[in-house]
């Protein structure tokens, strides 16, 4: 039973299906050394892949032939002639199928289905639909590797041609001083080695806003499917991607979108791990400050300080920690000041789905990826629904909408627009964490939610200075969602405002109620918290 469950590596489970990986036959025709290196590969079947580490698998190999001669399950002369061959025929030859990443998704939500059902799912012969859209994951996996590529070249260019930036690597403890020196000698072997521990990453996710369907799932690089799924599984720094949920909880809590917090510096107590306090003083990503700032336009240009100021001034970190649990992040989410920054981390998958409680009115429905299990003879053993809930006032939402459709239309964001040519009304948000480690966008339109995260998997390496999230990772969601809408011809569709909302003309300076004197702009507020103070900047003496 445990054989024909078990995971053999590169996506196999059971020792049919890795005698057909590994050596493109029956488990009955295997031969003693092949079928003692497959039982070598348990232990660890990334380490000892016989495809990517085969001279690993071959010391397992005779490690159990070995054991199999001592405890008499075979004879010495067994065990010569098996030994004696150098080689086994390993088939490198890797079929992915369609959608890897999401397809290990699917297969680890049955396992756990499995008791409830009463089913066996390596056994019983089940047809399991899912919400898959074989066309918007093509689109999924080509921009996000086209992403990954070009941030490949630019990580090789800035570790190979800079010398110092080279040597780092020894700090940073990926590999030792000496062997540094050697791959800047030009061993190509470890050359080659080096660049494949700094591998850049990604991952990306698209669901349906309304529903929570997984459409699009990639957990890592298109070009290479290992067992680790990005999208679901690798806890990182989301970095401002993390403001919308900061903003969320004070409009939740009456605060005008006009709204306004000087954006100076601060000085703010930090509690270390050890118990001990430390000043910390947060900063603009581009160094500068200015004056008094509204909420809206804090996140349009992604005002660090602004950020930490409605934490400071307006909403307690605790509360933007309960609304962040309270739209999907299940996380351990501290509450402390820096929360406005994004320095817990989260998962990708999650993140995607609670953007999409902004486009779906406050609803919040949980993110599924099977509709439908049945059994071999077609009969229907359970049927999936959407699983919803209010998360944020419709109007709340309403206006966190139009927020991150100015970051969109007039901000972090705005090169989707005018380089990439996504027009279809959206809102979303770049996310870019310290020193350049981690870059995001996650955004939405009416009918499509996702995002995108690149980075390399040890957060120790830096993807290289201002691959900030508007130029590492925004490209890859912008040609994603322009082509997804044209490919399903999803028409262009406004977000409806709430009867509870108000566009009403303010004073542009004060944001106060105009004079006629007054240069004017249009703002939106939740009905009832329109200004009613006249402005007494612009009146006459």
């Amino acid at each position: 039973m445990y054989l024909n469950n078990v995971h053999f590596g590169h996506g196999t489970y059971g020792v049919q299906a890795a005698s057909k990986r590994y050596f493109t036959k029956d488990a009955g025709s295997l031969t003693l050394g092949e079928s003692a290196m497959l039982i070598g590969i348990l232990p660890a079947p990334a380490r000892f892949s016989p495809i990517n580490h085969p001279e690993r698998a071959h010391y397992k190999r005779n490690v159990v032939l070995r054991v199999m001669r001592d405890e008499k399950f075979i004879t010495k002369s067994m065990y010569a002639e098996a030994r004696s061959i150098d080689s086994e025929n390993i088939s490198k030859i890797q079929s992915k199928g369609i959608a890897p990443y999401f397809t290990e998704y699917i297969r680890r939500t049955m396992e756990k289905e499995d008791d409830k059902l009463g089913v066996n799912i390596y056994r019983d012969g089940l047809k399991i639909h899912t919400t898959l859209d074989t066309r918007l994951q093509k689109l999924a996996e080509s921009s996000l590797m086209d992403a990954i590529k070009r941030n490949q070249e630019i990580l090789n260019k800035r570790l190979f041609n800079d010398e110092e930036e080279f040597s780092n690597l020894a700090y940073l403890g990926i590999f030792p001083e000496d062997t540094v020196k050697m791959m800047m000698q030009g061993d190509s072997s470890l050359y080659q080695e080096l660049r494949n521990k700094l591998l850049v990453q990604g991952a990306f996710v698209a669901l349906d806003p309304t529903t929570g369907s997984i459409l699009a799932m990639v957990g890592g690089r298109p070009d290479y499917h290992d067992q680790y799924n990005r999208a679901v599984q690798a806890k990182r720094q989301p970095g401002s991607v993390f403001k919308p949920f900061v903003y969320a909880t004070a409009i939740d809590n009456g605060y005008s979108v006009s709204k306004q917090l000087l954006n100076q510096p601060l000085v703010l107590r930090v509690l270390n791990s050890d118990g001990s306090w430390e000043k910390w003083m947060p900063r603009n990503y581009d160094g500068t400050t200015s004056g008094l700032t509204t909420l809206r336009e804090g996140i349009r240009r992604s005002i660090n300080l602004v950020a930490v100021r409605v934490v400071k001034e307006l909403v307690p970190a605790l509360e933007v920690k309960n609304m962040a649990e309270r739209m999907g992040i299940t996380t351990d989410i501290r509450a402390v000041d820096a929360i406005a920054l994004g320095t817990s981390e989260v998962y990708l998958l999650e993140v995607v789905n609670a953007y999409s409680a902004f486009s779906n009115k406050g609803l919040l429905s949980q993110p599924f990826g099977i509709t439908r299990v049945d059994d071999r003879y077609g009969n229907t053993i359970k049927t999936y629904f959407p699983d919803r809930e209010e998360v944020l006032r419709e109007e709340s939402a309403y206006l966190m909408t139009s927020m991150l459709q100015t970051v969109m239309d007039k901000g972090t964001g705005g090169s989707a627009r005018w380089r990439h040519n996504f027009y279809h009304p959206a809102g979303g948000k770049t996310g870019t964490t310290q020193n350049w480690t981690d870059a995001w966008f996650v955004g939405f339109s009416k009918q499509i939610s996702a995002g995108v995260w690149i980075g390399v998997d040890d957060p120790r390496v830096s993807l290289g200075k201002s691959q900030d999230g508007s130029r590492a990772a925004l490209p890859a969601w912008a040609k994603f969602m322009a082509a997804a809408h044209d490919t399903l011809n999803y028409k262009r569709k406004k977000f409806e405002q709430p009867n509870g909302v108000l566009s009403i003309n303010i004073c542009a300076s004060t944001k106060n109620k105009p004079t006629n004197l007054c240069p004017t702009e249009k703002e939106l507020f939740i009905r009832g918290s329109e200004p009613i103070s006249v402005c007494k900047e612009h009146r006459r003496n």
